[in-house]
């Protein structure tokens, strides 16, 4: 069975590391984007290998998290999506997709896993659903 792939999307090196290391050692494959630019560009050569995306919020000039959310929503209706932010979690209600989930900054990398096998399976069983 193939690995599933995700896109992280942070602004910060050291943190993008600790988090690409930990979905690495839980068994993921990751790519990797340091703006919201780079992560729409890879969303729009992605040829349906990404199943989730993991995105800090505020990641300077260009696009924000939100945004890069919101592009990965119009490709794959149910990409599991999971927010990182230090600052922004107050306006995920009124910025974040429906079915995604806000982690706060600093979080335990358990919850991350958790928090995307939970999206991910509900993904699973949307698209049986729609299958069958």
């Amino acid at each position: 069975m193939d690995k599933i792939c995700l896109l992280v999307v942070e602004d910060d090196p050291l943190v993008l590391i600790a988090i690409e290391a930990a979905l690495l050692d839980a068994g993921f494959d990751v790519l990797t984007a340091n703006s919201g630019s780079e992560a729409l560009l890879a969303l729009a050569a992605d040829d349906g290998k990404l199943k989730a995306v993991v995105t800090d919020i505020r990641m300077g000039t260009g696009p924000s998290g939100w945004d890069v959310a919101r592009h990965a929503r119009e490709r794959s209706p149910t990409m599991p999506v999971i927010y990182a932010s230090g600052d922004s979690a107050d306006q995920w209600a009124v910025h974040g997709v429906p079915h995604s989930v806000m982690l706060c900054k600093p979080f335990a990398f358990p919850q991350l896993i958790t928090a995307l096998a939970g999206l991910l399976n509900e993904a699973s069983e949307a698209a049986a659903q729609s299958e069958g």
